[in-house]
Formats: C-alpha cells, structure tokens, sequence
C-alpha cells in the first residue's frame, strides 16, 4: 500500500490497543515496525502523534502512512506460527482457563509481543491456546522477556474490553517474588522514585529506565510517577533477600529500576544489575555460590482480580521457573514457606 489512508475506528473496534487495531487490519505489520511508524510521528490519532499502546475507540480518526506491500526486509517478517511441539508446549503451561480467559506460566526467555526482528512471541504463538474457541485469546498486560510467571488472557473481545479497564483502574492485584543483593531496610516500605526513558543505558544500547527522586518528577520532562510496595519475606544475612514486590503503578521496567535504585538490583539483571548505589551487583554470584544460575531472578507468583464474568475472587499463582526451583533449593527455600499477602500486616519499622 503506497499511499497514505485516513481510517476511522468502526464500532465493535474500539477500546483496544492501537498496535492490536493495526495488526487486525493489517497482517504484514508487526510490533517493530508499528513502534518505528510512532517514533517517526507518521501514525496519527486524531490528528496528534500516539504510542503503540494508546487505546483507540469508536469514532477516532487514524492517519497511516505508507505501508508495505510485501514482507521482505527484517522489520516485515510475518509471526511464525507454533509448530505441533511448540504448541504443546505452550498449552503446558496453561495454569488457568474457563470459558472466559486463561493464564499462562510464561517461562522466561519467551516474549510477550513481538519487536524489531522478534517472530517468535506468545501474541504470534496465540492459535495454540484457542482450545475449543475460534477465536485467539487477547493479551491483556505484559510480561518482560526474562520475567517468568502469571500471564492473563482474555478469550473474548468483551472480557479483554473489561480486563482493560480493571488493569487501568488498577484493580488487580500483583504480586512478584524476587532476589536481591543486599537486604533493604526496612524491611516493609514502598518506593516512589519517578522513572524516565533513556536510551543506550545498557550495554547492548538498548532502552532502560532511570530514577528520579520524587521531589524532581513533576518538573523533569518525561518523568514519570511510579510506586512499589516491597516485603522482605527471608534473607541470606545481609548478603541478599528473597522479596515480595507489587507494582502499585505500571511502568516500564519498574520494579527492575526501582530495586537498582535503591541499591539492591534483582540478581541476574543484566540491564539494571550495576544500577545499585548501596550494594552493586557485581559479584553476586560468589556472593550465593556457583551453583546458582544466572538468569533474571523475577517472577510474577500472583495474580488476584474479580472475575470479568461471574464477579467471583480468583488467584492465579504460578510456580518458580526452573532457574528460580535451583536457586530456592540451593539456599534452602521453600515456595510452602510463603502464602498469603505479605502487605496486609503493619509496616516494619
């Protein structure tokens, strides 16, 4: 398509995402590309520039430049669809589903949607989990890459409609588990350093996320309010602890950035893991011994909302990734040893 279109947001079509919108109408696009067209300001939300994940409803108005005829190139490559050993894989790891959404333990390594070059994603992978359905399941939020556990989604454009509303109005609640090196004190708070883009931060050069004292966000452009609740639920003396972190907002990387930033970065965080002032994390890994493996020790254990349908309490839990099992084994952990919310008791002083 070599010419610019005005499209307007049919009834039925509204509140979703713009970069889902977009894949519907348009098969050939994927997120990379639809992430530069945002970058560059040629796609337009009526009339003013928008991000992939603006939500689009009924009645907008949406310029779309030029687009490709074909796939060549590495920013049009089409998803690849799961193979038969892939699909069984991934309906494995299925933990929850009803008629109405399903949840997945997403292992790590495994990305939520698709990037520049990235064919091989759970959105792309989505067919394997129709079950009985004719329809794909719907993202609803996102995990990163080498963040393991619950990953809902919605079986139905009515449930993902209402899903997205309670994960805006954050009504759901979640909770992650954690190593981090050192042991914060106190051991209950929450963290409210702001966040804000920059780019090149890791060594690869990719995007990361910096902190921004909370006195500093509302006149630092670009800055963002963003607030953790963390409990230390057992620790190694003072040489780490193994955390409880909820999201209270839902930036980009946060809870990544935010225990970097007050100097107790997750162990096995390649992006984020020399951020810490207090205690770096450099040389972890003799800190806990060999045997422990070296991938990113975060993991979304929980998941609780109200069900979008029969309004009954669910919780989803998901159990640790392999990497995690062998670090909690090596130490001498549990996942038994640990239930319930541990941010329903006071503060710790």
């Amino acid at each position: 398509m070599n010419r610019v279109q005005i499209l307007t947001v049919a009834e039925g079509e509204g509140d979703q995402r713009l970069d889902r919108w977009l894949k519907r109408r348009f098969p050939q696009l994927n997120q990379g590309r639809i992430e530069k067209m945002c970058r560059k300001g040629e796609l337009r939300l009526n009339g003013g520039r928008a991000k992939a994940g603006a939500r689009v409803m009924a009645g907008q108005v949406i310029r779309i430049p030029p687009l490709p005829s074909g796939t060549s190139g590495p920013d049009h490559r089409p998803p690849r669809q799961a193979d038969p050993t892939e699909a069984r894989l991934l309906r494995s790891r299925v933990i929850y589903r009803d008629d109405h959404l399903l949840a997945l333990n997403k292992p790590p390594g495994l990305a939520v949607q698709g990037g520049s070059g990235q064919t091989r994603h759970v959105d792309a992978l989505a067919p394997a989990l129709r079950f009985e359905r004719d329809e794909n399941p719907r993202l609803v939020h996102r995990l990163d890459k080498d963040t393991s556990g619950v990953l809902l989604m919605a079986r139905t454009r009515a449930v993902a409609a209402t899903l997205a509303t309670v994960f805006r109005r954050r009504e759901i609640r979640k909770i992650y588990w954690a190593i981090v090196a050192g042991v914060p004190h106190p051991r209950k708070g929450r963290i409210t350093y702001g966040l804000i883009k920059s780019p090149g931060h890791d060594a690869g050069g990719g995007e990361g996320m910096l902190c921004v004292h909370p006195s500093e966000v509302d006149r630092t452009p670009g800055a963002r309010h963003a607030h953790t609740d963390y409990a230390v639920l057992s620790n190694l003396g003072r040489r780490a602890a193994w955390m409880a972190l909820t999201p209270v907002t839902g930036r980009t990387h946060q809870l990544r950035a935010h225990m970097a930033g007050i100097g107790h970065p997750i162990i096995g965080d390649g992006k984020y893991g020399r951020a810490g002032r207090e205690n770096p994390g450099d040389g972890w890994g003799m800190q806990l011994g060999d045997a422990i493996d070296h991938g990113l020790h975060l993991h979304a254990r929980s998941l609780s909302l109200e069900h979008p349908v029969t309004k009954a309490p669910l919780t989803v839990t998901a159990p640790l990734p392999e990497h995690m099992r062998h670090t909690w084994a090596t130490v001498g952990w549990r996942e038994t040893d640990m239930s319930g919310d541990p941010f329903e008791g006071p503060e710790d002083v």
